[in-house]
């Protein structure tokens, strides 16, 4: 099935699951045919892409580890072979890793900053001929480790500061033609090793006093995807957490 030359496409890395599968969702209910990365989550793909083809939608799922640098190309390959045009790039595949500052070894911060900088800056230099052709748009998924220093997650935190001065970079190097802004989600989605209690935790500090969802993180992806006098922003979703406990 060939795209109608109106119809907008969007990539979503790991988008089988978790927020990742929430924004791809959302960009195919609001028409988009949609491409998506996993890695190892080869069941959670078949149902995602189950779940776009039953909103009307195309779907194509490609297993890809991007902490390899050839793997960008090979996705983009698949993009434009099955669709011809790139409308929208969601950088949202990341690593969690538990570690501190002492902790964390050659091997360990390679290993982050592979997926979680590299990857994105790989990608949408790949896609920015597509992105241009299209007059499209990036958005990469940052979280609030991008502005406050998480010492438990030390590598993590310096990767999504890195990927969101990349978003600057990137949003200055393609303009006019392509916009790329980032989305910083708060507590959003418990991670699965975390009990009940800290989770709630952090709902307290927040000045609404509750969590928020990955429909609120593809919402904000959305905002920006139509948003076509805004680049080089960063969008905190947090419940005003970056403003302090509510007194």
């Amino acid at each position: 099935m060939n795209p109608t030359p109106t119809q907008r496409v969007a990539l979503v890395t790991g988008g089988a699951v978790r927020v990742g599968r929430a924004i791809a969702l959302a960009l195919a209910d609001h028409g988009f045919d949609i491409a998506f990365t996993f890695r190892s989550s080869g069941d959670e793909a078949v149902q995602t892409a189950a779940d776009v083809e039953a909103l009307g939608r195309v779907a194509l799922a490609v297993r890809a580890d991007l902490t390899e640098p050839e793997s960008v190309d090979s996705v983009l390959t698949a993009v434009r072979e099955r669709f011809g045009r790139l409308d929208v790039l969601v950088n949202s595949a990341a690593s969690f890793e538990v570690r501190t500052l002492a902790e964390v070894d050659a091997a360990a911060w390679d290993r982050v900053m592979a997926l979680n900088a590299r990857a994105p800056h790989l990608l949408v230099r790949a896609a920015a001929p597509l992105l241009r052709q299209a007059r499209g748009s990036v958005v990469n998924i940052v979280d609030l480790s991008a502005i406050q220093p998480w010492t438990d997650y030390a590598a993590h935190s310096v990767s999504k500061a890195a990927l969101a001065h990349l978003t600057r970079l990137q949003a200055r190097a393609l303009a006019p033609e392509v916009r790329v802004n980032a989305v910083a989600p708060g507590a959003v989605l418990k991670p699965d090793d975390w009990p009940a209690e800290r989770w709630e935790k952090l709902a307290e500090a927040a000045p609404l006093r509750r969590t928020g969802s990955p429909r609120d993180v593809a919402d904000a992806v959305l905002y920006f995807v139509r948003a076509g006098f805004v680049t080089g922003q960063i969008l905190a979703v947090d419940g005003g957490r970056l403003l302090g406990p509510p007194e």
